[in-house]
C-alpha cells in the first residue's frame, strides 16, 4: 500500500476509495458508552449481526406458525434439506467441492466426530500432533480422544510451540517434527490460523509432508474460515472444520461446518458414529435397522437440522458469496497493513505486533503485546473508551479489523486510543 501518514483526512481518503465500503450498513454496530458506534474489533471471536438476519428469521418463525409439520416440505426454505441451502456456499468458501461439505453440530463436536474416522491409534503410531498453545477445547479434545483409545497423552500428544523468545512456530521447525517424528504420528491436528498469535499456518505443505509420513491431516479453520481464502480439495487434507460465530457472523454459539476430502467419500470401511441424518436419503424414512451412509460429508451428520440456528448462518454465507473472499481478502490486507504502519510510526517504542509480518502468514487478527506496563490495564481503559476487542493471557490485546464492516477510521481512532491508554 501507499505509505500514508497518520491521519484523519487519510482514513478518510482510504475509505472513499474502499469498493467494499457499502457493506457496513449491512451489519448492527454496537454503540459506544457516547451513542456512536462503537470500534468493533472482535470479529474473531464474534462476528456483527447482519441486518438480513431478522426478517429471514420471522420467515421461519412464519412458516412455522403457518405450516406446523408441513414446514418441514413447504416452508420458503423447506426444513427437511435445509442443510442443502450452505452446501454450495460453503464450498465455494472453503475451496471445497459440494459433497466434501455440510454444515452440522458445533465446531469440538465436528472435531470428535472427525476423530473417531481419522485418529486409528496402534501401538506404532499412538500420536497426535498439535501447535502449543493450542486452543483449550482442541487441546481436551485431542489429549481424551488418546485417553480413550488407551494410551497417555504425556507421551503420545506431542506438542510444538515457538521457540525459547519467540511468538510464532517457525515453519522449519514444524516441517522438522514431522520428518522426526512422523512414523509416530497417526494424526496432525493443527489451526489455519493460531488463535493467540495470529500466524497463518501452510496448509497445503503441512497435508504433504504428515501425509507422505503416513498420518491423517485435520485443521481447525475457526479463525480461518471467513478470514483467509482456503483451498482445501487442492491440498489434500482428510478433514478439516471450522465454527461459524467468529468471522462468518453466524450468531453466538452457531451452528459450525465440516469438511470431509472426496477421497474419503463412499469409503463406507471408516469407523464412524452414526445418526440418522447420515443416512441415504433415498431410503432414511423406510426406517431400516442398517446404516447405510451418505456419500461424502453429509455421511457424518447425527440429527436433523436446527433451522432457527442455521438461518443466522445462512443469512451472513450468502453476503460472503456476495461478496467473495478475493475482495475480502485484498481488503483485509489493506486493513492490517495500515494498521502495521500507523502502529510502527506511533507506538513502535510502546507495542510489540506478534503476528507474523509476511502476509501470507497473517489474516484479519493483529496480536498486540505491551513492552512495558499492563496490558490488562490497557485494554481495560480501551472498553471504557469504546473500542472493543479482546485480551488473551497471559499478555496480549488481539484486534481483527474484519474487511465487511470495519473501516480504515476505526483504525486511525483505535490507534489514537491506544496510545491514550497507554501513556494515561
Amino acid at each position: 500500500m501507499n505509505n500514508l501518514d497518520f491521519s484523519l483526512d487519510a482514513a478518510r481518503r482510504l475509505d472513499r476509495d474502499d469498493p467494499l465500503a457499502e457493506w457496513r450498513a449491512a451489519f448492527h454496530i454496537p454503540p459506544g458508552p457516547d451513542g456512536s458506534d462503537c470500534l468493533y474489533f472482535t470479529g474473531n471471536s464474534l462476528g456483527l449481526q447482519p441486518r438480513r438476519v431478522r426478517e429471514m428469521l420471522q420467515e421461519e418463525l412464519d412458516d412455522w406458525a403457518r405450516l406446523g409439520v408441513q414446514g418441514h416440505t413447504e416452508a420458503r426454505r423447506p426444513w427437511m434439506p435445509y442443510h442443502e441451502n450452505f452446501t454450495e456456499l460453503n464450498a465455494r468458501l472453503v475451496g471445497a467441492k459440494p459433497h466434501e461439505v455440510v454444515q452440522m453440530n458445533s465446531l469440538t463436536v465436528n472435531l470428535h466426530l472427525m476423530m473417531v474416522s481419522f485418529y486409528r491409534p496402534t501401538a506404532e503410531r499412538p500420536a497426535i500432533l498439535i501447535e502449543k498453545p493450542a486452543f483449550p477445547s482442541d487441546r481436551h479434545a485431542a489429549a481424551s480422544q488418546i485417553r480413550f483409545h488407551g494410551f497417555d497423552p504425556e507421551r503420545d500428544l506431542i506438542e510444538i510451540g515457538p521457540r525459547e523468545g519467540e511468538a510464532n512456530i517457525r515453519p522449519d521447525d514444524l516441517m522438522a517434527l514431522i520428518e522426526e517424528e512422523g512414523h509416530r504420528i497417526a494424526l496432525v491436528l493443527l489451526p489455519g490460523v493460531q488463535y493467540y498469535s495470529g500466524q497463518v499456518f501452510d496448509m497445503a505443505g503441512i497435508a504433504r509432508a504428515a501425509q507422505a509420513k503416513g498420518a491423517k491431516v485435520g485443521f481447525d479453520l475457526a479463525h480461518a474460515a471467513g478470514n483467509i481464502p482456503l483451498q482445501l480439495h487442492d491440498w489434500g487434507v482428510d478433514f478439516a472444520a471450522w465454527c461459524s460465530y467468529k468471522y462468518l457472523n453466524g450468531g453466538p454459539g452457531a451452528i459450525a461446518g465440516c469438511f470431509v476430502h472426496e477421497r474419503h467419500a463412499e469409503d463406507e470401511s471408516l469407523p464412524r458414529f452414526a445418526g440418522w441424518w447420515g443416512h441415504d436419503k433415498s431410503s432414511r424414512f423406510r426406517m431400516g435397522p442398517e446404516f447405510h451412509p451418505i456419500a461424502g460429508a453429509e455421511g457424518w451428520q447425527l440429527s436433523n437440522p436446527p433451522i432457527l440456528s442455521m438461518t443466522p448462518v445462512l443469512a451472513s454465507l450468502q453476503i460472503f458469496d456476495e461478496v467473495g473472499m478475493e475482495a475480502l481478502r485484498e481488503k483485509s490486507l489493506k486493513l492490517s497493513d495500515t494498521l502495521l504502519a500507523w502502529l510502527d510510526e506511533r507506538l513502535a517504542e510502546e507495542v510489540e505486533v506478534i503476528t507474523p509480518r509476511n502476509e501470507q502468514e497473517r489474516g484479519c487478527q493483529l496480536s498486540l503485546r505491551l513492552k512495558q506496563g499492563d496490558g490488562r490495564q490497557v485494554f481495560e481503559a480501551l472498553e471504557d473508551n469504546g473500542v472493543i476487542c479482546d485480551w488473551r493471557y497471559p499478555d496480549v490485546i488481539r484486534i481483527a479489523p474484519v474487511p465487511l464492516y470495519n473501516r480504515f477510521e476505526d483504525l486511525y481512532h483505535f490507534v489514537g486510543r491506544l496510545d491514550k491508554a497507554i501513556k494515561g
